[in-house]
Formats: structure tokens, sequence, C-alpha cells
């Protein structure tokens, strides 16, 4: 079993896995003033939680968009482990080419998303990774990373909207009664998880017809589910996705 951990904008995502099954999945707020020995408590009370004893995991490995806390993270995980924790990131094998202008610029959450659903499902590949932004990464039928889109998350354009308009209050991602609100709320509801449905739905059209196939479908990130459910086109949910390709690419390293 490893320790795998997924540093967001927003979350910062704390799993137990091995090749078995994953033990849990939990998520922490991103908090970029927190010290290493702050982080080492947090983490270790979340394994207490769940009943997992340190000498259980084998070793530990980070992937991150937030550079700034990277480093405190890693070394968290350390002091917890008593191990060398890993960070994806360039010199790290993860078995797969990116097609990129420049590779070294890919998220390593996104990579670990295209490594996760390379070892669960078949290609062509587009994933939907929905959180503070959500992204789209597109795998080809020969097994390379060729690109993707990124454009605002769900959270995020709800809390702009809300923000710049006076007359609409805050909401929650409850899904609405029907797709034509009769008040307020309920037409904010509707906009907001019928257009990001309707979106995911678009998108698929569109990249199947540049890609000229049908390809598998998979949706992960903490508002997936809120969103899925809603969508036209067959996707697949798969919320371990990330912490599967963290696991992947930690065995190819070892």
């Amino acid at each position: 079993m490893i320790l795998a951990i997924d540093i967001g904008n927003t979350n910062i995502v704390v799993g137990c896995i091995d090749e078995k099954k994953t033990y849990f999945i939990e998520r922490l707020s991103t908090d970029r003033s927190k010290t290493e020995l702050e982080y080492a408590i947090v983490i270790k009370n979340v394994l207490d939680i769940y009943h997992i004893e340190t000498s259980q995991l084998i070793g530990g490995i980070v992937c991150s968009v937030v550079p700034q806390i990277t480093q405190i993270v890693r070394i968290a995980a350390e002091k917890i482990l008593q191990k060398k924790v890993m960070v994806l990131g360039p010199g790290i094998k993860t078995g797969m080419n990116i097609l990129m202008d420049n590779p070294a610029q890919v998220g390593s959450d996104l990579i670990a998303d295209a490594v996760g659903a390379l070892r669960e499902y078949p290609t062509p590949l587009i994933i939907f990774d929905m959180g503070t932004a959500t992204t789209v990464c597109v795998v080809d039928k020969n097994k390379n990373y060729i690109g993707g889109m990124i454009f605002p998350g769900v959270r995020t354009s709800l809390d702009a909207l809300t923000a710049r308009a006076a007359q609409l209050s805050g909401i929650d991602l409850e899904a609405p009664r029907r797709v034509i609100g009769k008040n307020t709320i309920e037409c904010m509801k509707s906009g907001v998880i019928n257009s990001n449905a309707a979106a995911i739905d678009g998108l698929i059209t569109r990249i199947e017809g540049e890609l000229g196939q049908k390809a598998t479908v998979v949706a992960t990130g903490g508002l997936a589910k809120s969103i899925v459910p809603h969508c036209c086109q067959e996707v697949i949910m798969d919320e371990d996705l990330l912490l599967k390709g963290l696991l992947s690419i930690y065995g190819k390293n070892k």
C-alpha cells in the first residue's frame, strides 16, 4: 500500500491504494500558510481515522499544481513514513509518450489521470477532471497523450457569477428538479449544472470528430459527481482515477 497525495489549488486529495483496492480518499483544504509539521499532523490524523499504520505503507508519491507547497507536503509525508517520498515531475517515468509542444508544462495531475485511465480503459480516451478548473486530457489509440483543454471549473464559474451579480446569492450544487427553472435559485442551479453537462457532451462530440473515432470517456475530480449524471453522452465516473495513476507511476519508478 502507498500513500498518494494530489495537491490542487483548492483541495489536497489524500488516499491509500494498492493493486487490490483503494482504502480511502479524503480531501483537505489547500493552505499555503501551513508548515511541514502542521501538514504532517493532518495527514497522520486521516491515516488514524482509517486505522492505517505507517508500517503498512511501503512508500508515497506526490503530484502537485501548487509549487509553493509541493516540497512542504513531501517533507510532511516523509516525516510520517520515515521514507523518501516521490514527486511526480521531470525525470519520473510514466510509460506514456506526451506529444505536446512542451511536455514539461503538462500538469502532473493530468499525467496521473491519463496514466490511470490507460491502466483501466481502452483507448482512445477523453478524461475530464473537474476541480477548480475543468481539465480535459486526450489519449489517442496508440496510447500517446496528444493534448486537451482547460476551462473554468463549476464552482469557479458559480463564484464568479454570484460575486458580480448583486441579486444572485450563493447556492449549493444540488441537482435542480427540472431544466427550466421557476425561480432564481432553480434557474441558477439548472444553469450551472446543465451548462456544464452540455459542455461535456459537446466537447466529446467535437473531440471524437477530430480523432475520427469513438472514445472512452472518463470523469473524475471532486465536482464530477454533481455534473456527470446530467450528461447525455456515456461517461464513466472514476473517483479513484488519479490515485490509480499515481500507483502505476510509483511502480514504474521503483
